[in-house]
C-alpha cells in the first residue's frame, strides 16, 4: 500500500494509459489495484511484483514498474506474462529484466505443478513490448486478432518454453 501515491503518478503516463488494460486515477484506484494484487497472491493465481529501484543516497526505492504471472492453474502447462515500464525508466532494459526474472521464478515456482509455457501476448503496434518480448527469449508464435474490448487490436503472442536441457548439457561437457 505505500506504494500507491506512486502508482497513480506512474499511471498518469498517456504511453502507459495506451497499452494497460486498467486505469489508475487516484488513490482510490490505486488502492484497488493493489488489493487486486494481494486477492491474486491469496488466491494462488495472480502474482505481481513491483520492479522498484534504489538510487544512490536515496532510502526509499522508486516505483519503476511491474510484472505479473497470471492465469496460474496446476496441472495446466502455460500461464500469462504481463508487464509496464513508468515513463522515467523505460528505454534502459528494465522490462527484460524484471520479464526474465519472473520467468525464472514461475518455471521454478510451478514446476511441480506441471507449468511447461509462458505467454507473453501484446498489442501489435506496440513495439517496444515486441522488443522486450524478443530480448527476454519469448519466441514469436501467431497473430491474434482483436478481442474487445480488453485488446482491442489485433496482438502477437510470444512463447517461451522451460528449459530442460540443464542436466544434459552437464553430462555432455562435463
Amino acid at each position: 500500500m505505500e506504494d500507491v501515491a506512486a502508482l497513480v503518478e506512474v499511471s498518469r503516463d498517456r504511453a502507459l494509459r495506451r497499452w494497460a488494460s486498467s486505469g489508475v486515477d487516484n488513490d482510490s484506484d490505486g488502492t484497488r489495484w493493489v488489493q487486486a494484487q494481494q486477492q491474486g497472491w491469496a488466491a494462488g493465481d495472480r502474482f505481481g511484483f513491483a520492479v522498484l529501484e534504489t538510487q544512490p543516497g536515496s532510502v526509499r526505492a522508486q516505483l519503476v514498474g511491474n510484472v505479473v504471472l497470471k492465469k496460474v492453474t496446476s496441472g495446466k502447462p502455460a500461464a500469462e506474462v504481463g508487464y509496464w515500464t513508468a515513463a522515467h525508466a523505460r528505454g534502459r532494459g528494465v522490462a527484460a529484466r524484471a520479464l526474465e526474472a519472473l520467468t525464472d521464478w514461475a518455471f521454478d515456482a510451478f514446476e511441480a505443478d506441471g507449468l511447461e509455457r509462458l505467454e507473453l501476448l501484446h498489442q501489435v503496434d506496440n513495439l517496444a513490448s515486441c522488443r522486450v518480448a524478443q530480448k527476454s527469449r519469448y519466441d514469436f508464435d501467431t497473430l491474434l486478432p482483436a478481442a474487445p474490448p480488453s485488446f482491442p487490436r489485433d496482438g502477437h503472442l510470444h512463447i517461451r518454453v522451460r528449459e530442460r536441457l540443464k542436466s544434459s548439457r552437464l553430462l555432455r561437457t562435463g
